[in-house]
């Protein structure tokens, strides 16, 4: 794997997490520190979030043997692993967040993108939406 820039200045940003999430982000860092104390002199620090056990850029393959384990386990092999920010921008939508906020935190320059592309309508919230518009007409 070869680190390259981000494709634009607007890609090299903070982006928010759960609290959830940041606590196991905490304990990978703690199990990176472990790891590099392992390696010792052959650990290489790249500041990676998700490096090899000697602090490398992750091999390829071993993100999709390890992501096809993953799918298998959820019963979800159709899934690609870029398939996870169309389920983020949909499943923040339906959380209430705005359009433009989820744009934010995706990254994306124009809205277009994010709601043409990126989010989705599920079938439950689309059949909500007729039954909370035909209130008015039936009671």
């Amino acid at each position: 794997m070869q680190l390259v820039a981000p494709k634009t200045e607007r890609s090299r940003r903070t982006v928010p997490v759960p609290a959830q999430t940041l606590a196991l982000f905490r304990a990978h860092r703690r199990q990176q520190a472990t790891d590099r104390l392992a390696a010792g002199e052959r650990w290489q620090d790249h500041g990676l979030v998700f490096p090899s056990k000697v602090g490398t850029p992750m091999d390829p393959d071993h993100i999709d043997r390890t992501w096809h384990k993953i799918r298998a386990a959820a019963d979800l092999d159709w899934l690609r692993l870029h398939d996870l920010r169309h389920a983020c921008a949909t499943f923040l939508l339906v959380s209430g967040a705005s359009p433009r906020t989820v744009m934010k935190v995706l990254g994306h320059s124009q809205i277009g993108l994010t709601m043409n592309i990126y989010a989705h309508v599920l079938p439950e919230i689309e059949r909500a939406a007729v039954d909370e518009a035909a209130k008015p007409l039936f009671g």
